[in-house]
């Protein structure tokens, strides 16, 4: 039976930003993870990005595959990834839908894949109004972040970082099916995030834990629980590298609960040419930089060719 974890609570509209900045700090070198309350998302977007969603998850497979993954974006079905290369399992038991930034940062034009609205006629309004509304929240959580290293708030916008950033709204739908006592199944296997942090907005079906620490085993995994109206955040790998480790970016999965589970997550990543470089009040001469500067562009190309390798 695992245990409960009690997470700390953001508030994005407290008045004292170097409070909740120095709170967001202990929330990252100690968890990682944390909840958000009060990000200026209504609760009933909220809720009908789970009513659209299930929708669509609900046509048949052969409606879903024509506008399967393409640039990222669009349809994955069920066992199309697997998210730790060390699992035996057949891949993850989820379907996905990915929708990328609104107009294509090299292409100014918009690559997602929509659901035909003779099929679904709010879907694509309701998804792009919750786009917008999570990234601004996204930005003004990225200024506290700032404050919580110490540094200007407006210094990821500075970097670049934040000028077209590549953010990704994922959909997901866990069948919830429990499998054979010898079969290894998972919603989503272990992993980390590969970007700079996600903010993920659950129905209240229970399934998501974490793992403090990831070099340890036997590994103990933890209970993430639903709490309502606020969004549960995470360090991606990415702010793990610019803070050399400060900042953890933790493990964490999805366990079959038995019943259908729907999630969105929203991926915030910096503009692709951004270059992710430990941060100098991160990094001393008794704590050297523990990574090589880097493209964040070609950073997450990498880790998503070896998610969907196989």
């Amino acid at each position: 039976m695992t245990e409960a974890l009690k997470l700390p609570i953001i508030d994005l509209s407290s008045p004292d930003p170097v409070s909740t900045a120095n709170s967001i700090r202990q929330a990252c070198t100690e968890y990682g993870f944390f909840y958000l309350v009060n990000p200026g998302v209504e609760q009933e977007l909220v809720g009908r990005v789970f009513e659209e969603s299930n929708k669509f998850f609900s046509l048949p497979l052969e409606e879903k595959m024509k506008l399967a993954r393409k640039e990222h974006r669009g349809y994955t079905p069920l066992y199309a990834e697997n998210l730790d290369p060390t699992s035996t399992s057949r891949g993850d038991s989820k379907e996905s839908f990915y929708i990328g930034p609104l107009e294509d940062i090299a292409t100014l034009v918009d690559l997602n894949q929509w659901p035909s609205e003779e099929v679904l006629p709010s879907w694509r309004h309701t998804m792009e109004s919750f786009y917008r509304n999570v990234l601004s929240a996204g930005k003004r959580l990225l200024s506290l972040l700032a404050l919580a290293l110490n540094e200007d708030e407006d210094f990821f916008e500075k970097l670049g970082a934040l000028d077209k950033p590549m953010a990704f709204l994922r959909l997901l739908h866990y069948s919830g099916e429990l499998g054979s006592s010898d079969e290894e199944i998972y919603g989503a296997s272990a992993h980390s995030d590969y970007g700079m942090v996600t903010l993920l907005a659950t129905d209240g079906v229970q399934g998501l834990q974490v793992c403090r620490d990831k070099f340890k085993h036997p590994q103990l995994w933890e209970d993430v629980l639903h709490v309502d109206g606020a969004f549960i955040v995470n360090i991606g790998d990415m702010m793990e590298r610019w803070t050399n480790c400060l900042f953890r970016s933790t493990l964490h999965r999805v366990m079959p609960a038995g019943k259908e589970r729907y999630s969105a997550a929203f991926f915030l990543d910096p503009n692709p040419d951004c270059v992710v470089k430990c941060l100098e009040s991160c990094c001393s001469e008794l704590s050297p930089p523990r990574f090589s500067p880097i493209r964040s562009g070609d950073y997450l190309k990498e880790r998503l060719r070896l998610t969907y390798a196989s």
